[in-house]
């Protein structure tokens, strides 16, 4: 692999190697939003309902959060670069599968668990072995921007393309969209994607620990989805995911005192600075993938905007979202990581305010903008100092753990997002449809101030005064 020049910009080779990875984050991201713009008319393809079409959506980012730390850890075991192919493979026959679904089960099989699964496999992958080519600060910070600002981008997209695809041909197009682009990112990275570490095919893998992990945080999920059903079911389940959580690191303990290889190395959690920049990273995607969901169930079922006028309507806050995420180099070199991860819950916050109180005066389309900007520009403020905050806590031998842990995190918070907003909106949609809507907006403005609180915490450095050394055990993040 070329070396990169002493400018801290990549070669030319390792631009070549950022397309695919940054395609295969990108695409992901925005299989986790585009179906909330088709709720309607999937909905009456599929004779499901909107707590159907919640319910695949959810599940798919509950599979991808439940597996994301097993699949980290298989890249030692296997090869970063055999698990991305694995992964690509797995994901694109789940578009297929669910472009041809005739009902709501074959749908869950092959978006929620096919498309999960292979997310869980490709995307830990992305970020190792960006972690792994990038070796120089700068460049490496430039490459985490451009990922994380496709992860953004293909979240806040997701509503627009798929609902231009929606209208003008089918929701069913939106998947075949989905295989097309594995299909050109499988010829990218097998032309330019190299794996600079050997595999390890005798590493163990903690086989319990994944169960148990997975297991626990379905549970969780699973428990915050029967709230709207029944309170005493929701309560059990968040307690038996939370004991069978609690007995995952028990495990993860024993091993560690065994002088075996656990799933997750306890080392993960003692770092004060990583652990709030998950807290943040697990904030910033319940809230982004939460109005997500809840402003295109609003906008139509109540409002009844059709699948491209509420794909558009979101597009402000994918501007307010590029506008911050394009400039994240440039400010990360002026203010500190905790500074940018401030600002972006304060603006957050700030638009969910102004997004209630316009709508909340008029009915006219322009009184959604104002908030949805300011919200995508917040969010997109903190996604890459979030991340660069994680990955650059820990040393090279933890890459494939931390990176898994990371994107776990942030994909839990998703499936969380999806689930408590929507279930808050779903519950008295056809009775209550204006206060369940605001009701569920004021709790994600609530979860983000937890995120602002988290936030305050974290040391405040930038990446040119005191980049982390990744190959240094437990270095300070940037």
């Amino acid at each position: 692999m070329a070396e990169q020049v002493s400018t801290g910009r990549p070669s030319s080779a390792l631009r070549r190697v950022l397309i695919p990875l940054a395609l295969a984050q990108f695409i992901c991201s925005f299989a986790g939003s585009n179906m909330n713009v088709m709720i309607n008319d999937m909905s009456e393809d599929l004779d499901t309902t909107v707590q159907g079409i919640q319910l695949a959506i959810t599940l798919f980012l509950l599979v991808m959060a439940a597996l994301m730390i097993p699949g980290g850890k298989l890249t030692e075991r296997y090869g970063r670069k055999r698990c991305l192919n694995l992964g690509l493979a797995v994901y694109g026959v789940g578009a297929v599968v669910s472009a041809i679904a005739p009902g709501l089960p074959v749908l869950i099989i092959g978006n929620s668990i096919l498309e999960g699964v292979g997310t869980a496999l490709l995307i830990p992958p992305v970020y190792i072995l960006t972690t792994l080519l990038f070796v120089d600060v700068s460049g490496r910070a430039r490459a985490f921007g451009a990922i994380n600002g496709m992860a953004g981008l293909g979240a806040a997209t997701g509503p627009l393309l798929g609902g231009l695809i929606a209208t003008a041909l089918s929701w069913r197009a939106a998947f075949v969209f989905q295989a097309l682009v594995i299909v050109v990112i499988v010829v990218l990275s097998r032309r330019d994607v190299r794996d600079p570490l050997p595999a390890d095919p005798t590493r163990p893998f903690d086989i319990v620990g994944a169960v148990l992990s997975a297991v626990g945080l379905v549970l969780i999920v699973m428990g915050i989805l029967a709230a709207d059903d029944n309170g005493w079911l929701c309560a059990g389940l968040i307690l038996a995911g939370l004991l069978v959580l609690a007995g995952f690191f028990w495990w993860v303990r024993t091993r560690e005192r065994a002088g075996k290889d656990p799933l997750l190395a306890t080392a993960l959690f003692r770092n004060r600075t990583s652990n709030l920049g998950l807290v943040t990273q697990n904030i910033q995607w319940l809230v982004l993938m939460g109005i997500s969901f809840v402003v295109s169930a609003f906008l139509q079922v109540v409002r009844g905007y059709n699948a491209i006028e509420t794909g558009l309507i979101l597009t402000a806050a994918t501007v307010g979202l590029l506008a911050s995420s394009l400039a994240a180099q440039r400010l990360a070199q002026r203010r500190s990581q905790r500074t940018l991860i401030l600002a972006g819950f304060v603006l957050t916050v700030a638009g969910i305010v102004v997004f209630l109180v316009l709508v909340g005066l008029s009915k006219n389309v322009w009184a959604y903008l104002p908030g949805l900007f300011l919200t995508g520009l917040g969010i997109g403020a903190m996604l890459t100092p979030s991340v660069n905050v994680v990955q650059s806590s820990f040393s090279e031998g933890l890459q494939g753990e931390i990176s898994g842990l990371s994107r776990s995190v942030s994909n839990l918070g998703s499936s969380m997002g999806a689930a408590i907003a929507g279930t808050i909106l779903v519950v008295q949609l056809g009775t209550r449809p204006g206060s369940s809507y605001a009701a569920a907006l004021i709790v994600l403005a609530v979860i983000s101030l937890g995120g602002l609180a988290a936030s305050v915490f974290l040391p405040g450095t930038t990446v040119s005064a005191t980049a982390a050394n990744p190959h240094t055990p437990n270095a300070p993040a940037r």
